[in-house]
């Protein structure tokens, strides 16, 4: 597996590393330091060369502690990756020019009125289509939540990922989660009869995709400790089941929707990413895999 790491030198930044090393095998890890100034006022005036010069060794004592963080943590530095600029440009940047599987972040959990201001990991979830994992902060990297809407995408994203994480030790839940039958419609009055049997089929369709999701752990020797099929609003449910059991690394699925689709709309991993302290791995579908 190969990463991009992004850091800014912060505790939170090394807190995803320090998550990640205890959930996957083995890694190249690419490190890239981003000096931001564009939060300067433009009627600031800088000495440029000076200020560049200055970026340079900040981002150079950020990035040796890194490759000795890496090292620390048993996986292998890769490339050193410096820059002065918009923190969200460089690394999408970047990311576009090598062969990454994996975007590395932290994210400061912004609340309230902050979470319609962005944060530099939205941004960069909005804009990217690698993979990414945020963390927030350190945790016992032990409860791993598997999340599934039944589809090929989430199959075929667990059958990529799971063989090169490291699950032997871990307490693994499956979940998915059926949307409310009244949920789906605007108006009108619909037949008791027909939403009984909607309800039904979707408990078939879910026990289905849960098989389907043990199958893939048994194919790789792991054991699940608990499913749970939830009825209401995905982001909802996955947020309160993670809250409740103490999940510490949640898995979700993503298909690459336009940037201005989920702007408009919203989705499940932007809602879940806001409102819980787990890690959180948004997978991408393997055919947005480079």
């Amino acid at each position: 597996m190969r990463i991009l790491f992004c850091t800014d030198g912060s505790k939170i930044s090394f807190n995803a590393l320090c998550n990640i090393s205890e959930w996957i095998n083995e890694a190249v890890i690419d490190t890239i330091c981003v000096i931001d100034w564009s939060f300067l006022p433009e009627e600031i005036s800088i000495e440029e060369e000076n200020f560049t010069y200055s970026c340079a060794n900040v981002a150079d004592t950020i990035l040796d502690y890194a490759e000795e963080e890496i090292k620390r943590l048993n996986l292998t530095p890769g490339s050193r990756i410096k820059s002065c600029g918009a923190a969200v440009e460089s690394i999408i940047e970047q990311s576009e020019l090598e062969n990454y599987d994996l975007i590395l972040m932290g994210s400061h959990g912004k609340k309230g009125i902050q979470k319609w201001l962005g944060s530099v990991s939205q941004e960069i979830i909005n804009s990217s289509k690698i993979s990414a994992y945020i963390a927030k902060e350190t945790n016992k990297k032990q409860k791993l939540l598997l999340t599934t809407d039944g589809t090929q995408c989430s199959l075929s994203i667990l059958n990529k990922i799971i063989p090169d994480m490291k699950l032997q030790d871990k307490e693994i839940h499956i979940c998915m989660v059926n949307e409310d039958p009244n949920l789906l419609f605007l108006d009108g009055t619909l037949d008791t009869n027909w939403l009984l049997e909607i309800q039904k089929q979707q408990q078939i369709y879910a026990s289905r995709a849960i098989r389907d999701i043990e199958n893939i752990l048994y194919n790789n020797n792991l054991k699940f400790h608990e499913t749970a099929i939830l009825n209401g609003i995905p982001a909802q449910k996955i947020i309160d089941y993670a809250r409740t059991n103490e999940i510490d690394l949640i898995i979700l699925g993503s298909k690459n929707k336009s940037k201005l689709d989920r702007f408009l709309t919203g989705s499940v991993s932007k809602r879940v990413l806001e409102n819980v302290i787990s890690d959180i791995w948004l997978a991408r579908c393997p055919q947005y895999f480079k």
